[in-house]
């Protein structure tokens, strides 16, 4: 990669890396997974960022790469889980760290984000990191209406998870 090429790089992470840390946060069940996710973003934008042709901002570029490695990673999580969880019994009672995590509104409302449908999940991540609909309309290729009802619909399911994590966690 030439100069130019590593310090643009070096500039999207420092100027994008605490958001796509979240990001990533918003797609993996705990914290190993989420620094996974993070490195397989930075792998991916520095691979595509020769290819980036200013088309869009360079906020969406960066954006859309860490959006569609999420949701690749997310997937193969899900079908990892499937297999793991027919071989195995599951104990379904929290552990006593989960528990303590629990008490944390921060990580209440992560795991609630997680347990969203991906359509949903996808407009809360950006709209969360500050995209106007509009932006996030363009970036899904679909209406403002119709992110502006996934994320009305995801705010109040958003509110029955946290509802109810918040009646689990003081039982």
């Amino acid at each position: 990669m030439k100069d130019a090429e590593r310090d643009s790089f070096e500039t999207i992470v420092q100027r994008y890396g605490a958001a796509l840390d979240r990001v990533a946060a918003g797609y993996a069940d705990n914290d190993a997974d989420r620094a996974d996710l993070l490195q397989e973003i930075f792998v991916a934008l520095w691979r595509a960022l020769p290819r980036f042709r200013g088309e869009a901002t360079e906020r969406t570029f960066v954006f859309r790469v860490a959006q569609n490695r999420a949701i690749s990673f997310r997937a193969r999580r899900i079908r990892r889980s499937h297999v793991a969880v027919s071989e195995q019994l599951v104990d379904p009672r929290p552990s006593p760290d989960s528990r303590a995590e629990a008490r944390s509104e921060r990580e209440q409302l992560r795991r609630a984000i997680v347990a969203l449908p991906d359509s949903w999940r996808d407009v809360v991540v950006l709209h969360l990191e500050g995209f106007a609909i509009g932006e996030i309309a363009a970036l899904h290729g679909c209406s403002e209406n119709s992110v502006s009802v996934r994320l009305s619909r995801a705010r109040t399911r958003l509110r029955e998870l946290l509802v109810k994590e918040s009646v689990h966690a003081h039982d």
